[in-house]
């Protein structure tokens, strides 16, 4: 923890050095001592410790000063530091301004000088105004600061890739925080781009990019080496996995992701059906020990970094990112998950960040206490969302389209929604229109059955209806089914005839795509059950038969 400071402020430079000789032979071994020749130095200090979040215990100021005075000087700074002790030096011309100070800024006490010797006529004041300091002002928060507003999709971008990073992080809301406005007007004058982060070596940035955040506060490193045995796309729990393995085995392994490891079940608030825990366990929980075993077993992990390109020569799969860099690998594993599936109604993009979400958005749940949400879809991350969401929202609406939760949700999901009042389910509930400029105000809901529509006000809405693949990156490259998932093993081979362009005597292994030495694992695959458990089996299985790919070259 940094140091609390102590601040001395004098004209004269012969005071100005009694004073801070004098605070350095007492304080030194709990306080930083800065002392400063004038009232617009010591100003241009507190706004350096500001952005910081440096704290200030202790201003002991001349009164008599060109320019500003102590009084003047005080008033402006305690507009900083409100907590701050406040000690004027004066002589006996001045009592009259010090009592007048008592009065103006709540002067805590002034000294005449001179005040030898420190030990009697110093000290003891100077030590119950710290002691008390020390009491009543809680520590300093030390860390990255987020300041910026709740409707802002920019702000909402940067802490959720700060929460899923599992970076702890502190939120200064500039509509609700006059300080923190003050703060973000004084740092960034003229025109302010939120959010603004201040990083703690005081670093502050202005609405920054993930790639640029991440470089500054450490999560991004560049690949340590131009050729890989495995490179793996996509850090879900089927990359993730296809990491531990390919690391375990021997194989010089990369993991690629874009945003933050995980996937979608790394937005998940509670997984309860994975095997190992029985309490559940979050998913940005459970990407977090993935990565720290795959790294501790010797893979690289490479985010937030895209690739925007694969291609095929002779064996080699070569990779190119979004730097323009370009790495190679002998065989490579393709676990780009699935994407959040959108409403497109009108209203939809508008608000995309701004109090609509996708996803149960972990780290804006807690902004959203005391109000109405609604939960858009009834599989299971709806309903782990909508739980999650019922620990703040006052009340929380599940809109789902069929006839119950019964068909998509796992029943110890429905037991505890139905358990739980202060959510309530409505079936046959399509969402049309949404309405609001900056924020959501309401909804227009269409019953299925009967056509009949209303208008649903809610301050904030959750959708969870499905994700589409995210097979982008390889169309063309791969072979697809007719939704875009990738065709893998037996599903290439239709009569007996492989797949167009297949060189090799053998068949497709079974996760192997239509490019021989280039695996899909996950739900980005064609057909597979989507659970979690069923995802780290598949990356499991791509290293092995990684493993017998290579074995053929």
């Amino acid at each position: 923890m940094a140091k609390p400071v102590i601040m001395t402020v004098d004209d004269e430079p012969q005071v100005l050095n009694a004073v801070a000789r004098d605070l350095q032979s007492r304080y030194r071994e709990d306080y930083r001592i800065v002392k400063a020749g004038s009232g617009q130095e010591a100003l241009e200090a507190i706004a350096e410790f500001e952005r910081r979040g440096t704290p200030v215990a202790l201003f002991v100021v001349d009164q008599r000063m060109p320019g500003m005075s102590g009084t003047e000087f005080l008033t402006e700074a305690i507009t900083h530091y409100p907590d701050a002790k406040r000690v004027l030096l004066t002589a006996y011309a001045d009592t009259d301004a010090a009592i007048t100070s008592i009065n103006k800024i709540d002067l805590d006490y002034y000294l005449l000088k001179p005040w030898d010797p420190p030990e009697e006529r110093f000290f003891p004041v100077l030590n119950d105004l710290l002691d008390d300091w020390q009491a009543n002002t809680p520590p300093v928060y030390e860390g990255i600061r987020v300041a910026g507003a709740l409707w802002s999709p920019t702000t909402h971008a940067v802490k959720d890739f700060l929460a899923r990073s599992q970076i702890p992080y502190q939120w200064l809301d500039i509509e609700r925080n006059e300080g923190a406005r003050a703060l973000v007007e004084a740092t960034t004058p003229g025109s302010t781009r939120l959010p603004v982060v201040f990083l703690p070596d005081g670093t502050v940035l202005s609405c920054p990019d993930l790639h640029e955040l991440a470089e500054r506060i450490g999560l991004r490193a560049p690949p340590q080496a131009p050729f890989y045995d495995l490179i793996v796309i996509g850090a879900g729990p089927a990359g993730l996995a296809a990491a531990v393995y390919g690391a375990s085995e021997g194989l010089r392994t990369a993991v690629i992701e874009r945003e933050v490891p995980g996937g979608q079940a790394g937005t998940s608030s509670r997984i309860e059906n994975y095997l190992g825990f029985p309490h559940g366990i979050s998913g940005a929980d459970l990407a977090r020990r993935a990565v720290t075993q795959a790294k501790r077993l010797g893979a690289e992990i490479l985010n937030p970094q895209a690739v925007t390109g694969i291609r095929v020569e002779d064996s080699y799969k070569i990779v190119t990112l979004d730097d323009g860099s370009e790495l190679r690998s002998r065989a490579l594993v393709l676990s780009t998950g699935v994407e959040a599936r959108t409403l497109g109604i009108p209203g939809e993009e508008r608000l995309n960040g701004a109090s609509v979400y996708y996803g149960a958005a972990a780290s804006e749940a807690v902004s959203y206490s005391g109000c109405r949400v609604v939960v858009v879809g009834g599989a299971n991350s709806a309903g782990q969302g909508a739980m999650f969401l019922s620990r703040y929202a006052e009340h929380v609406t599940i809109l789902v389209r069929g006839d119950s939760l019964a068909k998509s949700m796992s029943q110890y999901l429905i037991d505890q929604i139905e358990a739980t009042p202060n959510i309530t389910v409505r079936p046959h509930a399509q969402v049309t229109e949404l309405e609001g400029e900056d924020r959501l105000t309401s909804m227009t809901v269409r019953d299925t059955v009967t056509d009949a529509e209303e208008d649903l006000a809610a301050d904030a809405m959750f959708i969870f209806i499905g994700a589409v693949p995210g097979s982008d990156l390889v169309r063309g490259l791969l072979e697809l089914d007719d939704h875009g998932f990738v065709l893998t093993g037996p599903d290439l081979v239709h009569d007996g005839r492989r797949p167009r362009g297949w060189t090799l005597r053998r068949d497709p292994l079974l996760l192997e795509t239509s490019v021989p030495g280039i695996f899909a694992a996950g739900d980005v695959r064609h057909d597979v059950m989507r659970r979690v458990a069923s995802a780290v089996g598949q990356g499991a299985l791509a290293v092995s038969l990684v493993h017998q790919y290579l074995e053929t070259v």
